[in-house]
């Protein structure tokens, strides 16, 4: 096939492992503060608002807002009756900025660089996508985000506003993600797809998302394979 010119990645469970580090962060700070909980249900709630919270924002309710600010509202209210103070909660949301790569991430990364211009394009925000490039060395040539056009993914601006930006045709540019909705939505909009199977995601015994064989231009098992795929 005709190779694009440049990949745009999705982030959180396709490039890092949210779950494992959220778990691992909460962890550690239920044992400065002897609290006993059960960390990786919290993590799953903490992620599940993520989708309703950006809703809120889609329907006018709330203005646009980061997705730390999200981030930080949803954890305030699952932390609500601890007592930790504003600075506490800070750092604990910034464990999204911390949050480890999968194995296999920063080594093939490397690899498609060496042929692709690579980028971000995450509903994460500007200075959170930054900051865990530079905590878990993942190699980007830039950093875009759906911050930079007003608007969460799966909105049509975001992906051609990908595109845009690298001064590309939509067909040039081929979205890369673990999740086959986002997928779905880029091609929507002319965008070439990579699904990579990430099945750790949400933990071990949870069942792969559906995916119809075809459906996507590229399958692979991570990163290397994606890499290999590409001739990379």
């Amino acid at each position: 096939m005709d190779a694009p010119r440049a990949l745009a990645f999705d982030v959180f469970g396709t490039v890092v492992d949210w779950r494992s580090g959220i778990i691992a962060e909460l962890q550690s700070f239920g044992a400065r503060h002897g609290l006993q909980r059960d960390w990786a249900s919290f993590a799953d709630a903490w992620r599940a608002g993520y989708a309703p919270a950006m809703d809120r924002v889609r329907r006018g309710e709330l203005a646009w807002t980061r997705i730390d600010d999200l981030h930080r509202d949803i954890l305030v209210g699952l932390l609500e009756g601890v007592p930790v103070g504003e600075a506490e909660i800070d750092d604990l949301n910034r464990a999204w900025h911390r949050l480890p790569p999968w194995p296999d991430a920063v080594t093939g990364l490397h690899r498609l660089k060496r042929r692709f211009v690579i980028t971000t394009l995450s509903n994460g925000n500007v200075s959170l996508l930054t900051h865990m490039a530079k905590n878990a060395g993942l190699p980007w040539d830039c950093v875009i985000s759906a911050e930079l056009f007003g608007h969460y993914k799966p909105d049509p601006e975001a992906y051609l506003g990908c595109a845009r930006l690298l001064d590309l045709a939509p067909e040039e540019l081929m979205l890369v993600a673990t999740h086959p909705g986002d997928l779905r939505a880029a091609r929507a909009c002319g965008l070439r797809t990579g699904y990579v199977a990430r099945p750790l995601e949400h933990g071990p015994g949870r069942p792969l998302p559906a995916v119809t064989d075809g459906e996507f231009e590229l399958v692979a098992q991570d990163f290397i394979d994606l890499a290999r795929q590409l001739g990379a």
